[in-house]
């Protein structure tokens, strides 16, 4: 009924224990079980010594926190899947405690250790800033409610693993399995565990390990990662150039050329910051069979053509402003010109016309790929 995996690189010190306490859980409770100890690599004897153990070893090649796990689910045979490392960190005996929950509903049980650390077992980086910033952004970005996204003490039901897809080989395989869980609408429950200091030494770098979990959630959160800072800038950028261009005083000055520069820059980048958003939350929909309402119902309501008159109507927009500049220099004998600030804003008119035009047939290309 349950396969415990155990994803191990030299850990010598500890995986007998680990084998030992895994196997005396199920024993005690009556839970017919296997023990799938992953070897990731070890140099220092630890395949044999799971082996020995009462262990089914398995051999994964590809580096990695999320390779060894993926093998391991391949090699699970039980219907539950409880996963936990080959450290020490995690008390094996709470492995009934997490059955019990996939057998009364869970999907994805997940431990939460921050109430529950032994002195010494993590470091302050870890405790108070690492893993509270990076969880505070998981929640934020994809409000699954999950109070430790990075435990590696959890248990999943094996059928709903092709619903969740995964794929990452490193340390951010914890945030991703959270993540499409949320965006699947898993029944996740959390249990309260301890987390013990660990035997042996740390496999985990932290900056390197913290930006690869960060870079996951931003890759995975187009809203946060482009729409909202695109939608920020072009919209700070067109009060700003609009207010230069009105003679507007704001802090008891007159803003001129230099800010109506910055305002049309600002205006161009968030345009085409909003446009890669549009279009990163299309693949998603399209191509990796994520699910988003808010993008289906936009889809919904517009079509190609509102995205060319649209364009074409603020490109339009520029090319009458910069007529008008025309028109002015020729009434003024073809002499200097003296428009600086309206021909910045037609100049940032056309550009951020011709992006929207271009950008609307990138969507509608991704959009060939629809499902049905």
């Amino acid at each position: 009924m349950v396969s415990v995996v155990i994803p191990c690189l030299n850990e010598a010190q500890a995986i007998r224990r680990c084998v030992g306490a895994a196997s005396a859980a199920l024993a005690e409770t009556g839970i017919s079980g296997e023990i799938v100890v992953v070897d990731n690599g070890s140099t220092d004897g630890s395949p044999a010594l799971a082996e020995a153990a009462g262990a089914r070893v398995v051999h994964e090649r590809r580096q990695g926190y999320g390779s060894a796990y993926l093998a391991g689910f391949a090699a699970a045979r039980g219907d539950y899947i409880v996963m936990a490392d080959a450290d020490l960190t995690y008390d094996f005996a709470e492995i009934p405690r997490f059955v019990r929950e996939l057998q009364s509903g869970a999907e994805l049980v997940i431990g939460d250790r921050m109430e529950n650390i032994r002195p010494g077992a993590m470091s302050w980086l870890h405790r108070y800033v690492g893993n509270p910033v990076l969880t505070g952004m998981l929640n934020l970005f994809f409000r699954t409610g999950v109070k430790d996204a990075h435990c590696g003490m959890r248990a999943v039901r094996r059928d709903v693993l092709p619903r969740l897809d995964l794929r990452t080989g490193g340390m951010e395989f914890a945030s991703e399995m959270v993540i499409r869980a949320s965006k699947e609408n898993l029944a996740i429950r959390q249990l309260p565990i301890e987390y013990h200091p660990r035997s042996g030494y740390s496999k985990l770098q932290s900056f390197r390990d913290g930006w690869r979990h960060l870079r996951y959630l931003l890759i995975h959160s187009p809203t946060h990662l482009f729409i909202l800072p695109g939608a920020v800038m072009s919209g700070l950028g067109t009060v700003i150039a609009v207010g230069v261009l009105a003679h507007v005083d704001v802090l008891g000055r007159r803003w001129d050329l230099h800010t109506e520069i910055a305002g049309a820059l600002l205006m161009i980048v968030g345009v085409q910051v909003l446009a890669l958003g549009l279009c990163a939350r299309a693949y998603g929909s399209y191509f990796m069979g994520e699910t988003d309402p808010w993008f289906e119902r936009m889809r919904a309501r517009f079509r190609l053509e509102h995205g060319l008159l649209l364009g074409g109507g603020i490109g339009l927009l520029g090319l009458a402003a910069a007529v008008v500049i025309l028109v002015d220099w020729i009434r003024r004998g073809l002499g200097s010109l003296a428009e600086e600030r309206l021909a910045v804003l037609a100049a940032a008119l056309i550009i951020v016309g011709i992006q929207v035009f271009f950008s609307s047939f990138l969507l509608s290309i991704l959009g060939l790929r629809r499902r049905q």
